[in-house]
């Protein structure tokens, strides 16, 4: 094995990411024949890691893999291998029922408070599922979503708002709801570099430290 792998496979011991390899098991499920550089693209990871997750799938008896023609590899789903996508696939749609419910509390939560304080257009931060949650609760409050601030996204619209890419082409709001899950804090971070910190509002559940941010204002 080599250097490379060694450090992927010291990755893997550590991260335990069920998501990754329901996503490998699904990619193998429906194509035998796929190829390690597809599932790589397909789960957005590093082509040495999804070796070794698929390593890992084939010690636990999840994977087999059979030499093809033209020195290529056919990977094929076994019966325990069946056996763990079925319970990964109920374990992830539990903890998304899960994350929705408490996002959906939160988010109605926070649409109260901008309601209290007379908050009527919002513009979100971060295009994603939250966002998504964030959109169908505003529809049961006396709240305007004006727009989606996403720096990195390349979608022009998100269910209907426009998605803007930079800060300063902002529409005119009164508060601002972060919704990226992936940065967080960065997102929260740089907002409060160009408003009224206390314009800005977030779910706990992105655990998002403010402290320090109003400890420098």
């Amino acid at each position: 094995m080599s250097q490379l792998e060694d450090k992927d496979v010291s990755r893997l011991k550590h991260s335990g990411n069920d998501e990754i390899v329901l996503g490998l098991l699904d990619a193998v499920y429906e194509n035998s024949h796929v190829s390690q550089r597809s599932l790589a693209r397909g789960l957005g990871i590093a082509l040495g890691l999804t070796n070794a997750y698929l390593r890992r799938c084939v010690r636990k008896g999840f994977v087999k893999i059979r030499k093809a023609p033209a020195n290529r590899y056919g990977y094929y789903i076994t019966p325990r291998g069946l056996t763990e996508k079925s319970r990964l696939t109920a374990h992830y749609l539990g903890r998304s029922l899960s994350f929705y419910r408490t996002a959906r509390t939160e988010i109605d939560v926070l649409f109260d408070l901008c309601t209290e304080r007379h908050w009527k257009r919002i513009t979100l931060c971060g295009a994603g599922e939250l966002a998504e949650i964030a959109i169908l609760c505003a529809t049961q409050h006396p709240t305007e979503l004006v727009q989606v601030y996403a720096p990195q996204a390349r979608r022009k619209t998100f269910m209907g708002l426009p998605v803007i890419t930079r800060f300063e082409d902002l529409m005119d709001g009164d508060a601002f709801l972060i919704t990226d899950t992936k940065r967080p804090q960065a997102v929260y971070d740089m907002i409060c570099q160009h408003t009224d910190i206390n314009h800005v509002i977030m779910p706990s559940l992105l655990k998002v430290d403010c402290n320090l941010r109003r400890g420098a204002s």
